[in-house]
């Protein structure tokens, strides 16, 4: 997404990430890898479990709950055009694109 980011906006869209951690670690994985988005705290898990991005994995054969990375693009009324899970960061633009393109 960060790489993606004048595409983006020349598209309309606005990224917007969302994950558990806490805000000051959000603030600093975002300064490491100099995002230039919007990282949002999900604590509670709340967000991930209704949108069904918090579930059951397989990590090196062994099964865990956690973050299901998965995109999403939603409309400026809320709708969601489009739903990925188990995306991968490299997929996830051209995931976009296609979507967009429909």
């Amino acid at each position: 997404m960060r790489d993606a980011q004048e595409e983006l906006i020349a598209a309309g869209v606005v990224a917007a990430g969302i994950s558990p951690d806490k805000p000051e670690k959000q603030k600093n994985f975002s300064n490491k890898y100099q995002l230039g988005f919007v990282l949002l705290s999900d604590d509670d898990r709340a967000t991930a479990k209704a949108y069904g991005a918090w579930g059951e994995k397989k990590m090196y054969g062994k099964v865990t709950e956690g973050i299901i990375r998965s995109a999403f693009l939603i409309d400026g009324k809320g709708k969601i055009l489009g739903a990925w899970y188990n995306v991968k960061p490299l997929d996830m633009i051209p995931k976009l694109r296609e979507a967009l393109s429909a």
